[in-house]
């Protein structure tokens, strides 16, 4: 299975939605949202794509009532978390949290496969020697709105245990910007 990890998308719908469009080419079954939406109306934006979500907040919270009806109302798609979220897919124990600090204490653990953060908008793929004797890999995708950063998300093949850090394609976003006539000078 492979799976879209992205984070701190800040109400930009266009790149948000650049970037999940860019992960479905990719393969991408699922979305896994680090937090940071803000207004939930953000989110959307990619329900047309059809692929479970599973999101959380972060610090920039938003509206958790609407954010909770935006998944009543999903058909199933979009599962709201609230803070934090430990899922299974595809045989695989994840750990969605919005602060490294947070995220980097959880892989140390050993109860996770996947720990994956967002807020300082810094990409991140980092193997973590684990109490259990193994490790953990911590995942930070950068921000998908490109606040302060280039916008990015990661793929992640959950069979093979491969991630990658994907550039949302700007000259895409470009073209959705582009006036459909040119102005009178």
């Amino acid at each position: 299975m492979k799976i879209c990890i992205l984070s701190d998308s800040h109400d930009n719908r266009l790149l948000l939605k650049t970037g999940v469009r860019a992960a479905t080419r990719l393969g991408a079954e699922a979305i896994l949202h680090c937090g940071d939406i803000v207004a939930p109306t953000t989110l959307r934006a990619i329900l047309e794509f059809e692929l479970p979500m599973h999101v959380i907040h972060g610090n920039n919270v938003g509206d958790t009532f609407n954010m909770s009806q935006l998944a009543a109302d999903s058909r199933g798609l979009l599962t709201y978390h609230g803070q934090d979220a430990g899922i299974e897919l595809a045989g695989r124990r994840i750990f969605l949290v919005h602060y490294p600090h947070y995220a980097r204490a959880m892989a140390t653990t050993g109860d996770w496969d996947i720990v994956c953060c967002g807020h300082d908008h810094r990409t991140l793929i980092e193997r973590i020697p684990h109490v259990k004797g193994g490790e953990t890999v911590l995942l930070n995708p950068g921000t998908v709105a490109g606040v302060g950063a280039d916008p990015t998300f990661i793929m992640a093949d959950l069979a093979s245990m491969e991630f990658e850090i994907c550039a949302v394609p700007v000259e895409e976003k470009l073209a959705y910007n582009r006036p459909s006539v040119t102005p009178h000078q």
